[in-house]
Order: structure tokens, then C-alpha cells, then sequence
């Protein structure tokens, strides 16, 4: 039987604040979980209910089988999966030398975290192994975006920095640094590098003036539309997508 105390340290992991302090998240759900524990992340414990198969769980791995009302109440989701796992954050690997010679992104102030959740399950799907974010976009580790990313999360390099001085960093480097714009050349046609640092802008801000000056290659998707009713943009991890699949065809 848990205790009040082991749901109140549970329960605290959907704070920031907290998650921080720890250097712990949470994952939940039969997938996700077993994604984790397939990973190089380290689990501090598991909770789950009788009917969850446990067949990818360590045996030297602390769990607990709890009922399904003590799950109801340490569970974030509206409906209570049959495991959850509090994992420790992987330290960031931040190295100017590993955004040489591949594709990276650079997300500036995403605030969605279904929109994060999504571009790092992207950015897993095509080969993406480092993204770099502002400090003023979404935690990555927030139930909402480890959830969106349907285990994506254990494959990829997350770092939070001052996307100013990165940009500056990566502008003596003389690493491509490529912005999505509204207004830009377009994607389709543009002559791009074959490597560098994609540069995806706030939902209804884009991309800050402070960093504009840094950026090498100003792109943009064209819109086909018949109409120019309810077209003004696209959603920024439909975005990324497409961004991400031009550039991966270009490498084939």
C-alpha cells in the first residue's frame, strides 16, 4: 500500500520546480515505460497495477504493485495507464563539435507542449538527434511532453541554453544556421547547406530580432491554397515536419 508521503513525492513531480530540483520525471504508460527501460535512462522506481506485464522490467529495478485507486490518484492522465515510472533527466551533452556534419534543431520559445512532444518525436523519426532550446521554451520533461512523444524523449539530446549565445557561438563556428520564416526563400527551390542548425520560431512570435542577424539561410514553406481564408500559417510541428523531411531528401 503506498504511503501519503510516496503519493505527495509522486504527485510533486508535475511541478517544474520540483522536477528541477530532482532531476526526475515521469513517464506513463505501457509504451512509454517500456521505452525507458529499454533505454540507457536511468529508472529510479516503477508503480503498477496487477495487470501490467512486467516482462521488460529489470529484476534488480525497485517497483511496487499498487491498486488501481492508488494509481488514480499518483497518475497525471485523465485516464490512469497500468504503469508509471519516475525517471532520472539525462545530463545534456552540450558540444559545439557534434552540431558539425549533421542536421540539429533550435527551437526559440515553444510554449505548446503537445508542439514540443511532437517535434521531438520528429526529430527522432528523421534522424535528429540534438535539439537545442531557448530557456523560455516548454520543459521537455513535463508529463504533457514526455506523453506527446511516445518515447522519442529517450533518443534525443535535449538542451536548454541562452539561444542568443548559442546562435553567436555557432556563427564563429561558421555552422549554417537555417530560420523558418513567413517571408523567405522558398524551401522547395532554395539552395541549402547539406548541414546545420534548423531554427524554428515561437507559435505567434517566430523567431527573436536579437537572432535574426546570425541566421544564413532564411526559409520558407510556400502555401498552395486556393484561398486565402484560414491559411495564414502553419502549425509549428507541422512545420518542422515538412522542414525536416525536404532537408533529409536533399541527404539521400
Amino acid at each position: 500500500m503506498l504511503s501519503t508521503s510516496s503519493i505527495k513525492f509522486i504527485r510533486s513531480l508535475q511541478q517544474k520546480k520540483i522536477r528541477k530540483e530532482l532531476n526526475l520525471f515521469i513517464a506513463e504508460g505501457s509504451k512509454l515505460v517500456r521505452e525507458v527501460l529499454l533505454s540507457n535512462l536511468e529508472v529510479y522506481r516503477v508503480y503498477h497495477t496487477s495487470s501490467w506485464d512486467n516482462k521488460y522490467l529489470p529484476k534488480n529495478l525497485i517497483s511496487e504493485q499498487v491498486n488501481p485507486k492508488e494509481m488514480e490518484r499518483i497518475s497525471g492522465l485523465k485516464t490512469p495507464s497500468e504503469v508509471l515510472a519516475i525517471v532520472k533527466q539525462p545530463e545534456s551533452n552540450y558540444n559545439l563539435k557534434n552540431l558539425k556534419n549533421t542536421f540539429s534543431l533550435a527551437l526559440d520559445d515553444i510554449q505548446d507542449p503537445g508542439n514540443l512532444g511532437t517535434i521531438i518525436r520528429l526529430a527522432h523519426w528523421f534522424g535528429v538527434t540534438t535539439i537545442i532550446c531557448s530557456n523560455g521554451t516548454v520543459d521537455a520533461y513535463s508529463p504533457k511532453v514526455v506523453q506527446a512523444t511516445m518515447g522519442a524523449i529517450v533518443n534525443v539530446n535535449i538542451i536548454y541554453a541562452d539561444l542568443v549565445e548559442v546562435a553567436k557561438e555557432i556563427s564563429l563556428q561558421e555552422i549554417p544556421l537555417i530560420g523558418t520564416f513567413l517571408h523567405g526563400d522558398n524551401i522547395y527551390t532554395s539552395v541549402l547547406p547539406s548541414t546545420g542548425v534548423i531554427l524554428i520560431g515561437n507559435e505567434g512570435k517566430g523567431i527573436r530580432p536579437e537572432i535574426e542577424s546570425y541566421i544564413t539561410n532564411r526559409i520558407t514553406i510556400p502555401s498552395f491554397a486556393l484561398s486565402n481564408v484560414g491559411s495564414e500559417s502553419l502549425n509549428v510541428s507541422m512545420a518542422t515536419a515538412i522542414v525536416c523531411s525536404e532537408l533529409k531528401k536533399r541527404s539521400i
